[in-house]
C-alpha cells in the first residue's frame, strides 16, 4: 500500500480532492489517465488525472512541519526553500522557519551563527556535499531532517555507477539549481561531469563528440558547467545521461538521442555500446507522469489553461510549456492573480516577468479551463481559484451541487 504522509490539513482541499477521491475509487491502479471534469454551467473546469504534490514534496512538508511542533524551543532553518512554492514556504517562515539560502544559492543567514543546538532540514532538492561537509564541521545533524527527494538519490546512485564504470555525465538540467549543484557535486567524485540545459547546448556539445569542434570551442561554451580537470578530448568518449528530476521528460528522451547518435557517429554501430550507456531509468515517474496527463487533458480541447505554481518552480514551467503549445496559458501563483474577468496577472516565463492580460475569457459560453498545477502546490490553491472564476461567472452556487453528483465530478 502507498505510504501516506500527514500534510497539513490548510494544503488539502474539498473540490480537488473529491476529484481525486472519485478517481483512487474507480482507478486505484492509475491506469486512466483521462482528465475528471467539475462541470459549473457556464464554465467547466478540466482537472488532469495527476497533478500537485508528489511524493518527495509530501514527504518534505511532513518532515518540515513535524519539526516545528516537536522543536517550539530550538532554532529551525531549512537550508534553501524547502520547496519551489512560495505559498508553502511563506507560511513555514511565519511559523519560524528560517531560510539559509535563496534557491539561487545566494546567502541571507550566515552559516556561522549556527550552533549544534540548532536544526537544520535540508530540502527535498538536496543538497551538495561541500554544503553537508560545511554543516557537520559545526555539529549540525545532517540526517535526521534530511527531506531529499528518493528520486534525487536515484539520480545520485546513477550518475556514481557511470563515474565507477568509466563514464562520464552528462547532466540535463538548469546548472545553478539546487537539485543540479547537488547531483554535480557527487557525480564528480567518480566521474568528470558537464551540464547540457537544452536541446541546443547538446547538439553544441554533439559536435565537440563527433570531432567538429574542438576542445578550445568545448570551454567557450561550457565554461561554468564542467567539473575541474574536464578534458573534452579525453572525457567525451564514453557517456551516460542523467537529468534534473523536474526536466520535460521529452526534451531529455530527446538528449539521451542526440548524444546517442553523436557517439554512433564518431565511434560506428558496432561500437557504440562501449561508448553510451542507456539511462533512461533515472526519469521522475512523478514528473513523467503529470507531463503525460497534461498532454492527454490539451488533447480534450479546452479553450485555455490556467496552472498553478511557484515561479521558479521547474516542474511547473515545463507544465506551462505543454499548455502553452497547445491554448492560451495563464501561469499564477494562486487565485489572486484573477482581478476580474477582463483581467489576469499572470507569469510571462519567456520574459520572467509577471504581465497582466485583457479580455482572457472567451464571450462565448459555456467555456472549459485546463486547471493543473505543478508537483509543490498545495491542492487548496486549485480549490481558490475555481472558487474565484466561478464567483466571476455566476456559477459559484453550483459547486456543492456539482460535489455531490460524481456525475459532474467524472472522467471527462
Amino acid at each position: 500500500m502507498p505510504r501516506t504522509f500527514q500534510v497539513p490539513d490548510y494544503f488539502r482541499s474539498r473540490i480537488v480532492g473529491a476529484m481525486r477521491d472519485v478517481r483512487r475509487r474507480n482507478d486505484p491502479r492509475k491506469r486512466d489517465l483521462e482528465p475528471s471534469r467539475l462541470d459549473l454551467g457556464p464554465v467547466s473546469f478540466l482537472v488532469p488525472r495527476h497533478f500537485g504534490f508528489c511524493f518527495g514534496v509530501e514527504n518534505a512538508v511532513e518532515v518540515a512541519y513535524q519539526a516545528l511542533d516537536k522543536h517550539p524551543d530550538r532554532r529551525l532553518y531549512m537550508l534553501s526553500e524547502m520547496i519551489h512554492n512560495q505559498h508553502v514556504n511563506s507560511d513555514l517562515e511565519r511559523r519560524g522557519m528560517h531560510f539559509l539560502r535563496s534557491a539561487t544559492g545566494e546567502e541571507l543567514i550566515s552559516l556561522d551563527t549556527l550552533t549544534p543546538e540548532d536544526i537544520v532540514l535540508i530540502p527535498a532538492f538536496g543538497t551538495s556535499l561541500e554544503v553537508k561537509a560545511d554543516l557537520e564541521r559545526r555539529g549540525i545533524d545532517t540526517e535526521t531532517y534530511d527531506t531529499t527527494c528518493v528520486f534525487v538519490e536515484k539520480v545520485w546512485r546513477r550518475s556514481e555507477r557511470l563515474g565507477k564504470d568509466d563514464c562520464t555525465v552528462v547532466v540535463h538540467g538548469k546548472r545553478y539549481h539546487e537539485e543540479v549543484r547537488a547531483t554535480f557535486s557527487r557525480a564528480q567524485q567518480t566521474a568528470p561531469v558537464v551540464v547540457v540545459r537544452d536541446r541546443e547546448e547538446t547538439e553544441t556539445l554533439c559536435r565537440v563528440i563527433t570531432g567538429e569542434e574542438s576542445a578550445a570551442y568545448f570551454f567557450e561554451k561550457f565554461r561554468d558547467r564542467y567539473s575541474d580537470g574536464f578534458d573534452p578530448e579525453r572525457d567525451l568518449k564514453r557517456i551516460g545521461v542523467v537529468n534534473q528530476t523536474t526536466m520535460l521528460v521529452t526534451e531529455t528522451k530527446e538528449i539521451i538521442a542526440l548524444i546517442r547518435d553523436a557517439l554512433e557517429k564518431r565511434y560506428g554501430t558496432a561500437k557504440l555500446q562501449r561508448h553510451f550507456q542507456d539511462t533512461s531509468s533515472t526519469l521522475c515517474y512523478a514528473t513523467h507522469e503529470n507531463q503525460e496527463a497534461a498532454r492527454i487533458l490539451l488533447g480534450r480541447s479546452p479553450d485555455l489553461a490556467i496552472v498553478v505554481g511557484g515561479f521558479n518552480s521547474s516542474n511547473t514551467t515545463h507544465i506551462v510549456s505543454l499548455c502553452q503549445a497547445a491554448v492560451p496559458t495563464y501561469f499564477v501563483s494562486n487565485a489572486d492573480a484573477i482581478e476580474s474577468l477582463e483581467r489576469i496577472r499572470h507569469f510571462d516565463i519567456r520574459r520572467q516577468k509577471e504581465v497582466a492580460t485583457t479580455d482572457w475569457i472567451p464571450g462565448t459560453r459555456p467555456v472549459t479551463i485546463a486547471l493543473m498545477a505543478g508537483a509543490s502546490c498545495p491542492d487548496v490553491l486549485l480549490d481558490q481559484v475555481i472558487h474565484r472564476v466561478a464567483d466571476w461567472m455566476g456559477a459559484a452556487h453550483l459547486i456543492e451541487d456539482a460535489l455531490a453528483s460524481y456525475d459532474n465530478v467524472a472522467v471527462a
